[in-house]
C-alpha cells in the first residue's frame, strides 16, 4: 500500500471517529512515512489531546517539528515527551526523544526510573501496565498464543487490552479486515501493537 492509499485509509478512520485517538495517530504517522510535517502535526496534536500520556505521538510530533525547522518549539515539547516516557518507562519513545534533544543542542532531563524498573532492581515483583501506567489489574492469562500474546499478557493490563478491543473492532469494520487473510491480520496486529504501545 503506497503512502497516499494509508493517509486516504486513516484519513477515513479518524474522519469516522474524532475520537479515535488511535486513526489520528496512525494517520500522523502516515503523513510522517509521506515525509508531509505540518499535517502530521495536526494530527499528532489532535493523538494528544485526546491521550497526554503517547509517548510515541510526542516522539513523532517533536520530529515533525524539527523538520519544520521550529527547534525552540521541538526542544520544549521534547523536554516534556522525553520526561513522560522516562517516567513511563517507554523506552523506545524516550531514546528517540533523547537522541533528537542532543541533536538539538538541548540537554536531557534527568528523571528517576520508573516504579518497574526501580521494582526490578531491588529484586522486588510487580506489574505497571506500559500503556497505562497503573500498577495493577493484569491479565489472569495471554490472551492468545504466541510471542505477541505473551507480551500482552506482561505489559497490558485488563482495562487497556479491553479497551483494545473495543477500538480494534472499529479498526476491523473501518478498515473492512478480513481477518481470515494474513495480510489483514498482519495490518490488525500493527493497529494493536501501536495502540498498546508495544511496538518497541
Amino acid at each position: 500500500m503506497d503512502h497516499e492509499q494509508r493517509i486516504n485509509q486513516f484519513r477515513n478512520m479518524a474522519e469516522a471517529d474524532p475520537e479515535n485517538e488511535l486513526g489520528h495517530f496512525s494517520l500522523g504517522k502516515a503523513y510522517m512515512d509521506a515525509d508531509r510535517f505540518a499535517e502530521a502535526e495536526a494530527s499528532l496534536r489532535r493523538t494528544l489531546e485526546l491521550n497526554d500520556q503517547h509517548s510515541k505521538a510526542f516522539a513523532l510530533l517533536g520530529r515533525s517539528l524539527v523538520e519544520q525547522d521550529r527547534k525552540d518549539e521541538a526542544t520544549e515539547l521534547l523536554t516534556r515527551g522525553y520526561t513522560l516516557a522516562a517516567e513511563r518507562g517507554d523506552v523506545l519513545p524516550r531514546d528517540e526523544m533523547a537522541t533528537m534533544l542532543k541533536g538539538l543542542g538541548a540537554a536531557v532531563p534527568e528523571v528517576k526510573a520508573p516504579v518497574r524498573e526501580r521494582a526490578t532492581a531491588s529484586g522486588q515483583s510487580g506489574f505497571r501496565c506500559s500503556k497505562c501506567g497503573r500498577p495493577h489489574g493484569k491479565l489472569e492469562r495471554a490472551p492468545f498464543k504466541g510471542a505477541l500474546g505473551e507480551k500482552i499478557h506482561s505489559r497490558i493490563c485488563k482495562d487497556c487490552w479491553d479497551e483494545w478491543i473495543g477500538m480494534g473492532t472499529k479498526v476491523i469494520n473501518e478498515l473492512g479486515l478480513p481477518l481470515a487473510d494474513p495480510r489483514a491480520q498482519a495490518i490488525y496486529d500493527e493497529h494493536m501493537t501501536e495502540f498498546l504501545g508495544l511496538d518497541d
